[in-house]
């Protein structure tokens, strides 16, 4: 006898065919990923079609923050949903309604107190993350808008995971939608039409924000698992301690990407300003080629918050089976979309550029040179998100947290010091491809491991 097959009787996540409910979750998440993405992407074509290269220097500048403020809001968002799940899944229902309330309030106070401490340290925050004296200007313009636009994205990335787990991730991904195509509009109508400038792609940015805030807002009224009433809301301490758990693995991965990030300018500045670039063309095309690899982030992370109801329900459940099978459909599915990215940057890398604005001979052939190498094996990048999010989804917090820092922190921060030392910006360029492949082996390796567990724990079910 089986006893875990009672609580899925109920709940599509347990009883219907792998292919199809991925296709059902993950797509409407990856769109909601990718649309998120264009955020900064459509600032940064905008900004380098009517700024130039020193504006695209200025959204390199402060696209850590960006990277700090997602890390905040997954670290409620995917622990929350995580636990929301693994209790349905094991028909704790009380439980999933205090971990909402507390997520919900979470979320809330973790983006007001982002935003204050942004505004207390603007300037400080904007040089250490590598802006240049040309470049520093145009990022205070920009941040100086685009930080009262925070506490709504930090909101809204916070409960798309939830929204999701509810079964509706076609409310996220709308959110997204809505909100991107907003930024497109007034991106045009504020740089072109009104001349505003940098500022005016600030405005449009914080302005689609709130519109995704508020459609996002008013979907809790509507919870499909149960009704949230006030008294639900505020700070239970053991199931906030419980979220952030679950959170971490995704909340390091996303400050030691924003450290390496800020290492990452540092380290192009630095070593530009020695080179017949200059400090200012690295740090501008890394600003481009970091909102294009954001395009293949947003695609991995998509997709593993796609898989992360149907994982986490399932293990609750204790069938293992489908817990793996969703886990091996979804590495499949990132392989193909990860193969047609390295195709593009290897064979189009100029065109690719020239979407962002124009440049010298010296910007492109840094550029093109950056794209192809630093994002050589991008055939492989959706393996090791989806590693990380499988043990986070399966309530393993140690090895989803080692696994979400092993890439950047502990492979591809310490090739960013030492490789420039001995080939100067060449260097930089080969420590992307070099921590990515070593990633993936980790990732593979752990997951195996992972999985003959399961196996045990099957047939341990089975005899029982």
């Amino acid at each position: 006898m089986k006893p875990a097959s009672a609580p899925a009787q109920g709940n599509p996540l347990g009883t219907a065919p792998l292919g199809p409910l991925i296709y059902k979750f993950a797509v409407p998440s990856i769109i909601a990923m990718l649309v998120g993405s264009v955020y900064n992407i459509t600032d940064q074509i905008f900004i380098g079609q009517v700024v130039g290269m020193l504006g695209n220097a200025a959204t390199n500048v402060v696209f850590p923050l960006v990277g700090l403020s997602i890390a905040v809001s997954q670290l409620v968002g995917v622990g929350l949903a995580a636990n929301f799940n693994l209790s349905l899944g094991a028909r704790r229902e009380e439980e999933a309604k205090a971990f909402v309330g507390t997520g919900l309030t979470l979320v809330t106070l973790v983006g007001i107190l982002f935003t204050v401490v942004v505004l207390l340290f603007e300037t400080p925050i904007l040089l250490l993350c590598g802006a240049t004296e040309a470049a520093l200007p145009y990022a205070q313009d920009y941040l100086s808008i685009t930080v009262w636009g925070m506490p709504f994205v930090i909101f809204a990335n916070g409960v798309y995971p939830i929204i999701r787990a509810d079964r509706s991730p076609k409310v996220a991904m709308t959110s997204s939608l809505v909100g991107a195509g907003l930024n497109i509009f007034l991106d045009w109508l504020f740089m072109f039409p009104l001349e505003m400038g940098i500022r005016g792609a600030a405005i449009a940015t914080v302005i689609s924000q709130v519109v995704s805030f508020v459609i996002c807002l008013r979907y809790f009224p509507r919870f499909k698992a149960f009704a949230i009433e006030r008294s639900s809301l505020g700070i239970r301490r053991d199931y906030a301690a419980r979220i952030f758990k679950l959170g971490t693995a995704s909340f390091a991965n996303h400050m030691v990407m924003t450290l390496v990030n800020v290492v990452l300018n540092n380290t192009l500045v630095h070593y530009g300003a020695l080179s017949v670039y200059g400090s200012d063309i690295p740090l501008a095309v890394a600003g481009v080629v970091g909102k294009v690899n954001a395009i293949m982030v947003s695609f991995a992370v998509g997709l593993a918050h796609g898989c992360q109801p149907i994982i986490s329900y399932n293990m609750g459940a204790k069938q293992y089976s489908r817990v793996k099978g969703t886990f091996q459909r979804a590495v499949g599915v990132g392989l193909v979309f990860s193969f047609t990215a390295f195709a593009l940057f290897q064979l189009f890398p100029h065109q690719i550029l020239s979407i962002f604005g124009t440049g010298d001979a010296l910007y492109f052939q840094f550029g093109e040179d950056y794209l192809q190498i630093y994002l050589f094996m991008v055939c492989l990048f959706g393996v090791q998100p989806l590693a990380m999010n499988y043990f986070t989804s399966i309530g393993d917090m140690k090895q989803g947290t080692f696994l979400s820092i092993s890439r950047q922190g502990f492979l591809l921060l310490p090739l960013l010091i030492i490789l420039p030392l001995f080939f100067g910006l060449d260097g930089v360029l080969y420590a992307g491809p070099i921590a990515d492949f070593l990633a993936v082996v980790l990732s593979l390796g752990m997951v195996a491991r992972s999985f003959k567990k399961l196996d045990r724990l099957a047939a341990e079910q089975t005899t029982s």
